[in-house]
């Protein structure tokens, strides 16, 4: 899948961030683009600028963490274009708080409804339209889906679960024709910091990151493009996040107050 021209994609948390960075992108490639999200109107504006850069796209309002509408938006986007080559999981949410302080505890119930059971569902309904295509599924994980981080617990959680479902999903396709590709961002500027979980499970409306050390959506969604199309079993969008994953094998502790730092210095 050298280009992404006439491919069919299903593109879910589209409206912002990371997600409409890579619709975008996709777009200029003159993709066919479904693009899921809760927001109509921020839809209906990325579709007309995806169709501007010469892409056919509809929007496909839709409330992930509900299994129905899930199940509705994939078979919606796969009737319009007529088939479906790519399934990209990327509605998320974080939180940003130590677990000790959390006062209300729903809030592990939504961020695995939306970080991990939304991307199963979507995925389940997506299946027999990706096995006639041998297209390619795409989880939008993190790097705190492979070690713990800080004031992410519950977050890392979801994530971790999102990352062994995938790799085990993946050996279970094996011979299908069917891709699977694991993404795992660093920290990126997006939306998701401000709308991140507080203590008490409401957003904690300000971002914490510093803008001027962390990765741009835009950057972060042309690295996703290039893995995607090499059908990539694993990116992971940092050069810490790479050294991380294997110094963990050699001195986790280390690991561990690397991240405390990170999470500290906010960046």
């Amino acid at each position: 899948m050298p280009s992404f021209k006439d491919r069919a994609v299903l593109l879910t948390g589209a409206s912002e961030g990371i997600g409409r960075a890579l619709a975008l992108e996709l777009a200029k490639q003159g993709a066919w683009l479904g693009l899921v999200a809760r927001n109509e109107a921020r839809l209906s504006e990325l579709v007309a600028e995806c169709e501007a850069l010469g892409a056919k796209a509809i929007a496909l309002p839709a409330d992930v963490t509900d299994a129905a509408a899930c199940h509705r938006a994939v078979e919606a986007g796969a009737a319009h274009f007529g088939r479906l080559d790519v399934l990209v999981n990327n509605a998320g949410r974080s939180m940003w708080t130590y677990f000790e302080e959390i006062t209300d505890l729903s809030v592990a119930e939504q961020l695995i409804a939306i970080n991990y059971y939304s991307a199963m569902w979507c995925t389940h309904a997506a299946l027999p339209h990706l096995r006639k295509t041998k297209g390619l599924i795409v989880a939008v994980a993190s790097v705190a889906g492979f070690s713990g981080i800080p004031t992410r617990t519950l977050y890392s959680a979801s994530k971790h679960a999102m990352v062994g479902f995938f790799e085990s999903l993946r050996v279970e396709l094996m011979g299908s024709g069917l891709g699977v590709t694991i993404i795992a961002p660093d920290f990126v500027v997006t939306e998701i910091h401000a709308r991140a979980f507080g203590p008490d499970g409401q957003p904690i409306g300000t971002g914490t990151l510093d803008r001027a050390k962390v990765m741009g959506p835009e950057t972060c969604a042309k690295l996703m493009v290039k893995a995607m199309a090499k059908r990539q079993r694993l990116l992971i969008t940092s050069a810490r996040g790479k050294f991380g994953r294997w110094l963990k094998l050699l001195a986790p502790g280390l690991v561990d107050r690397i991240a405390l730092r990170a999470v500290q210095k906010r960046e």
